[in-house]
């Protein structure tokens, strides 16, 4: 692996964006699986590919392509990032790819990745996208792209060589389309890693049309995420994405509303001040290139959100059929085990490496709901809690109490919530234990 690469690895096996997904629906067991598909259709860089269908779709289903960071996998997204548990909620079809190649980093720097049908991983991705809309009713207004790191890199080189497929996409602690170009090569382009690549937002804009000249079509709204420290691919870049998805959109550098959706957050919209607007911007002051990624908020920009699933999947088809006049009117089946007598109960789920871990964390309320809950966890010897996420921790070693913020404390009977923390150390045999008010 190139030295640089080398160091983007080691700061993602170190620092791995910690996520959260706020569910407060009752969701039944999930008996969905994620599944490897092959021979999808053309594929130059053999990509991999998995499929994750929950066993709820909705009549409609919006689709969402997830690209993982570097030395990550598809897989591994699935399992680490909330994006399934929120397909469950709402009905949608998730694609997760994996790169093959030894530095498991998507190709975001050769000219044949930043044109449209050019070659290299987008063409293996796109490939993707067609598999499941001909098996699937997908809504061709809801397809959807997010990335993390290096996939938020190609978040933007698919929106940008796609943007007819695309509605929307979300990057997580990425540069903007065209920055990392190369043409010795390389993967890597220390310029625009360093945040030495500044250009105006015409300029910037003027990248993505090239991609595919001659279009003027609609373009995907895009979501832009950033902590301010970031010495793997620097905050400049966050603004030089502002700059130049603006610009393709054709909406002013100047917002139309500043809110704090969560702590050290500034969140800044353009074009339009509603949840969807052209362009969504979340700065974390004080955050490197790990930051509290919330995959609620996400689902909700792309517009994931609005659909209800229905009792069961529909049977895959060839050609997808007719839209239907809505969504069917929302089904919520019993969970497969009652829940819990009074009180609250909590599971913990683990993403380790060495030296570190993510712990996500799942409370559910028992038959008489909750006002709000805490969360006891020991930790193992020299272990500790270094950033927490939907919860207020107590303390950082030891026994470390975590308790409800203002939007997930009431619970109704047996309905559930998921906080989440990362540390440092091990987080093996952690045992959570849920009290309710």
């Amino acid at each position: 692996m190139k030295p640089r690469l080398a160091l983007l690895a080691a700061a993602l096996a170190t620092a791995l964006a910690t996520v959260t997904a706020v569910v407060t629906a009752p969701n039944p067991a999930s008996a969905a699986t994620l599944t490897q598909v092959t021979n999808f259709g053309t594929n130059p860089t053999n990509l991999q590919m998995h499929l994750y269908v929950p066993d709820r779709v909705a009549a409609r289903p919006a689709l969402l392509l997830a690209l993982h960071y570097c030395t990550g996998s598809g897989p591994a997204l699935h399992t680490g990032y909330g994006l399934s548990s929120l397909a469950d909620r709402y009905g949608y079809i998730v694609i997760y790819p994996s790169v093959t190649r030894s530095s498991k980093c998507w190709d975001v720097s050769s000219p044949q990745a930043l044109r449209r049908d050019g070659g290299s991983d987008p063409v293996g991705l796109k490939s993707m996208i067609d598999y499941v809309r001909n098996r699937y009713p997908v809504d061709a207004n809801r397809i959807g792209v997010a990335g993390f790191s290096s996939g938020a890199m190609m978040t933007n080189v698919m929106a940008g060589v796609y943007p007819d497929v695309f509605n929307a996409g979300v990057s997580s602690s990425g540069v903007p389309f065209g920055c990392f170009a190369t043409t010795n090569g390389s993967e890597w382009n220390s310029e625009c890693s360093g945040g030495r690549i500044v250009k105006t937002p015409q300029q910037w804009g003027d990248l993505v049309r090239n991609a595919y000249p001659g279009y003027t079509g609609k373009r995907p709204r895009m979501q832009i995420w950033h902590g301010t420290t970031d010495t793997t691919l620097s905050y400049v870049n966050f603004g030089e994405q502002v700059k130049q998805w603006t610009n393709v959109l054709g909406v002013s550098q100047t917002p139309s509303s500043t809110d704090y959706p969560q702590t050290s957050a500034t969140r800044t919209r353009y074009g339009g001040t509603g949840g969807t607007p052209p362009v969504e911007a979340i700065s974390f002051q004080g955050y490197g290139h790990s930051i509290p990624f919330d995959a609620a908020q996400a689902v909700r920009f792309l517009g994931f959100d609005s659909a209800s699933p229905t009792t069961g999947p529909p049977n895959p088809t060839t050609t997808p059929p007719n839209p239907t006049t809505g969504p069917p009117n929302p089904t919520t089946p019993p969970p497969t085990t009652p829940p819990a007598t009074g009180g609250c109960s909590a599971s913990v789920s683990l993403n380790s490496w060495t030296g570190g871990f993510v712990a996500t964390v799942k409370v559910t309320a028992g038959s008489s709901g909750t006002r709000g809950w805490t969360v006891s966890m020991t930790l193992p010897s020299g272990s500790s809690v270094t950033g927490t996420w939907s919860a207020t921790a107590s303390g950082s070693s030891g026994t470390v109490r975590f308790t409800n913020v203002d939007y997930n404390g009431a619970l109704g009977a047996g309905q559930s919530t998921e906080f989440g923390f990362q540390g440092n150390g091990s987080g093996a045999g952690m045992t959570p234990t849920c009290t309710a008010s």
